[in-house]
């Protein structure tokens, strides 16, 4: 299949979530096969921190405004088998209707971003990548939020007919073990993007148990966080980690710490990326409590859970044999369940069924 994507962004992982994962589906995606154009606005805060120049395999396409790109955009999605749209591109509704318009390709919107799109809407916020028509005219909406409760919620708030999950996922090519590294040792790490809605928790778990715990190193690694973050002496902080370096950020914490943004955790069925990328590279992971993370790993015995600051302490007590024993398990059922190569199998298999229940449709109608 050819397959053009209108993203917010592949070629730069600076504060977002998903860059590593279209790269890494992306790639799989030309290892199966498929030819993959993928539009990125080129704006000034992704292009100043860029760590992605071109499309290995496909080709990427970096345009200054929607006018001089429009032109081509259509050849492209004239030519497409299928073309995906995705939550935050910049030009997602004018793509949108650029596609619905002119293309017999197969129309996909793909909400990396569902809690967030669906707390909006509930509120009566306007959703700036979603058109007033909602996703209605879409053959396929994918959601990286699962469960009944969400699906439900698209197809009342939006119109959207088909609805499946396609969660996230870790190209472990890139997310591996690898050596320890000094500057980045941590008996507890935290990577992510400043959050607001983050903050309570990561107070209540990081920085609370990093003032418990002066004789022990806690690291923070991420962009946008303010001058005014509670730090303590014993937190430590790089300011932005490429993806190149994730491996050897993860290898060198004792356990890591998974803290999922508020409407995620109130919706559910929303793993981080960040869980399986800790996971692939072999660090102990500790998360928030959420409904369905038992759906994407056993407590326990593949993740520890934390609710409170104590829950954290205790972690930080337990044995190196018995985290390590966590940590294979869960690197385990991520290679196994949770990689790109797998997500990249699922989207195939997504695109191929939507397309034939179309032809279906269209010979019954014929008929």
């Amino acid at each position: 299949m050819k397959i053009v994507i209108f993203g917010l962004t592949i070629s730069s992982s600076w504060g977002n979530g998903h860059a590593t994962l279209w790269r890494g589906l992306c790639k799989h995606l030309v290892r199966l096969g498929h030819d993959i154009v993928f539009y990125e606005r080129d704006v000034a805060y992704y292009a100043g921190a860029r760590d992605l120049f071109e499309l290995p395999g496909g080709r990427l396409e970096l345009y200054g405004s929607w006018e001089g790109i429009r032109s081509k955009a259509r050849l492209d999605a004239m030519d497409a088998d299928a073309a995906i749209i995705t939550s935050y591109c910049p030009d997602a509704v004018d793509a949108g209707a650029l596609v619905l318009e002119c293309s017999d390709a197969l129309r996909v919107f793909y909400d990396l971003d569902t809690p967030v799109t669906l707390t909006r809407l509930k509120s009566g916020e306007a959703v700036p990548y979603i058109g007033p028509a909602g996703l209605g005219d879409f053959d396929l909406v994918l959601s990286f939020t699962g469960g009944e409760a969400v699906f439900r919620e698209f197809r009342r708030l939006l119109g959207a007919r088909r609805i499946e999950a396609l969660h996230g996922h870790v190209d472990p090519d890139i997310h591996r073990p690898a050596p320890r590294q000094p500057q980045y040792r941590a008996d507890l790490s935290y990577l992510g993007t400043y959050s607001e809605d983050r903050q309570p928790v990561l107070e209540s778990l990081f920085v609370a148990s990093a003032r418990a715990r002066q004789d022990l190193r806690f690291l923070i690694a991420g962009a946008q966080y303010p001058p005014d973050f509670p730090w303590s002496p014993n937190i430590y902080f790089v300011r932005h980690l490429p993806p190149s370096e994730h491996a050897a950020f993860f290898a060198s914490s004792r356990l890591t710490l998974n803290v999922t943004r508020k409407a995620m955790a109130e919706m559910g069925w929303c793993p981080s990326g960040r869980m399986f990328e800790a996971a692939a590279c072999g660090a102990p992971l500790l998360s928030d409590t959420w409904a369905g993370i038992g759906d994407f790993f056993e407590p326990g015995a593949e993740i520890l859970l934390a609710d409170r600051k104590e829950d954290v302490l205790a972690a930080l007590e337990m044995d190196d044999a018995e985290l390590r024993r966590i940590a294979e398990r869960a690197r385990e059922r991520t290679l196994e369940q949770h990689s790109s190569a797998k997500r990249a199998r699922e989207l195939v298999e997504l695109l191929e069924r939507a397309a034939a229940r179309d032809s279906a449709q269209s010979t019954l109608q014929e008929a």
